[in-house]
């Protein structure tokens, strides 16, 4: 028994000695794990630290080489800027070296007209014949006089009850209307010098069978007369041409010689004119006029040409001209005065001040200008002569030798409307007052009795161009004249016009 438990103590006391040794064991190998696990963890740890270095390098590298790329592209922009501006720069300038000699080319070799010396003269003009039947209320229109070749108000006859005569109805052919004029251009040096001469033969002097001219009877023959010859370099316009104190332009198209004369400003004149340009399509043009003052001796109507006058007619336009057509505002200023020595009589000289303002227009109605609007509306005192053909005077030469105050007033517009490329309408009104002063009614009532007091025109035409350069045209016009006394008369007109410009 004892043996036995000698032997469990001896196999216990052995246990124990093992088991320490084991557990001893055990911990040392799971430490060596923890160990492994431990140094892999770093391992990894190094390595992910290695890879964010990398890629922070990497990313870094990346940025860097796309703002090198982004320079260079920027670089290469900057350098085909810069090539595309020197080669516009070099396209500009040969442009311009081109045009330049394509302008001296064209100056070189005109399209028009021929080479005389460093001038390039143009010949133009158009032959037109004009038939017209005219009816008047009061009588007749004598025959070779200007009232029968055109419409001209203060021609119409007035029908008076003391001595009445019965309606006259006439019909006239006249080629007198044909044009011709020489356009000559130089350039010398910067400057621009032009010259321009035209003629027809409706304002020819004389009556027929004097100056050359015939008759209706036979030749009908008629003498060229000068319409305009003027010379302009730059600026500067020396000669003859239509008064500043209106722009031709707004004048309608018309079978007429004019079209609404009453109230236009027609005057063509010698002058000294200069036009300053002010910049945005407006210039200001300045003119010394030829001045003749047009005066009527009380008791009677005719208009006398003194011929006395000391200073030039003054007149000032500014004018606005763009894409809408044009506008312009006109002054004039003039001495009026007679100086007259009459037989068994004193002499008689008086003078006074002649003022005037106009504003008129053309305004265009579509883009291809072929349809617009003419306008112009005038008043002043002392300007007869420049209203409707000098319709009424510019001053009255009273028995007490003074000079009496005539106001005008005058008022036009037409309407140009094209129907296609060939045909187009024309419709117009044309009209004119004249106040005489109170001292010309007071003390010469019966003087002034005859004269033309007030005129007035509507008309509308037919225009067509079947061919270019040919204009075939009908026109119907009523017309009426009013004498201060009460007395008038009318007209009605109907014209034909052909015409062929060269």
């Amino acid at each position: 028994m004892n043996g036995k438990i000698r032997g469990a103590l001896w196999l216990l006391s052995a246990s124990a000695m093992v088991a320490p040794v084991a557990a001893t064991a055990a911990t040392t190998s799971r430490a060596a794990q923890l160990a492994q696990r431990l140094e892999k963890l770093e391992a990894e740890v190094r390595q992910l630290h290695d890879d964010l270095h990398t890629a922070r390098d990497q990313q870094e590298h990346d940025v860097a080489a796309a703002n090198a790329r982004a320079d260079q592209a920027i670089a290469a922009a900057q350098a085909q800027i810069a090539l595309v501006t020197r080669t516009a720069e070099a396209a500009q300038a040969t442009s311009a070296e081109t045009s330049a000699r394509l302008a001296s080319a064209v100056e070189a070799a005109p399209k028009q007209g021929f080479r005389s010396g460093n001038s390039n003269v143009v010949l133009s003009g158009y032959i037109k014949l004009l038939a017209s039947s005219a009816r008047y209320s009061g009588g007749d229109d004598p025959s070779n006089t200007l009232g029968r070749d055109l419409y001209l108000p203060q021609s119409i006859p007035v029908f008076n009850p003391a001595s009445p005569t019965s309606p006259t109805h006439v019909t006239d052919f006249t080629a007198k209307q044909t044009r011709f004029w020489v356009d000559a251009n130089t350039k010398v040096g910067s400057h621009a010098l032009k010259a321009y001469i035209e003629f027809d033969f409706q304002a020819a002097p004389g009556t027929p069978q004097a100056l050359g001219q015939g008759t209706q009877r036979t030749t009908n023959a008629y003498d060229l007369a000068m319409r305009r010859a003027f010379v302009q370099f730059d600026r500067w316009l020396f000669g003859q041409d239509f008064t500043n104190f209106s722009n031709p332009a707004v004048f309608p198209e018309s079978t007429d010689y004019v079209g609404g004369v009453d109230g236009l400003v027609f005057v063509r004149q010698p002058m000294a004119r200069y036009s300053l340009p002010l910049g945005k399509g407006v210039t200001l043009h300045l003119a010394a006029e030829n001045p003749e003052t047009a005066s009527a001796n009380a008791g009677s109507a005719a208009l006398i040409e003194n011929g006395q006058d000391h200073a030039p007619d003054f007149t000032a336009r500014l004018e606005y001209g763009g894409k809408p057509g044009f506008l312009y505002f006109a002054a004039l200023g003039r001495q009026l005065r007679v100086d007259n020595a009459k037989a068994n009589a004193a002499r008689i000289t008086d003078s006074r001040f002649g003022w005037g303002v106009s504003a008129g227009g053309k305004l265009f109605l579509n883009d291809k200008h072929s349809s617009d609007l003419r306008f112009q509306a005038t008043y002043g005192e002392g300007i007869g002569r420049y209203l409707g053909l000098n319709f009424g005077p510019d001053a009255v030469l009273q028995a007490s030798g003074q000079l009496g105050r005539v106001r005008n007033l005058g008022a036009f517009g037409a309407a140009r409307i094209a129907l296609g490329d060939q045909w187009r309408v024309n419709l117009m009104g044309s009209y004119q007052h004249i106040s005489y002063a109170g001292d010309i009614n007071r003390t010469a009532a019966a003087g002034i009795a005859m004269y033309n007091r007030e005129g007035w025109s509507v008309a509308g035409n037919v225009f067509t161009s079947p061919v270019k350069n040919v204009d075939l045209g009908i026109e119907v016009r009523h017309g009426e004249r009013h004498l201060v006394n009460g007395l008038n008369g009318h007209v009605e007109r109907f014209d034909f016009a052909a015409k062929y410009s060269f």
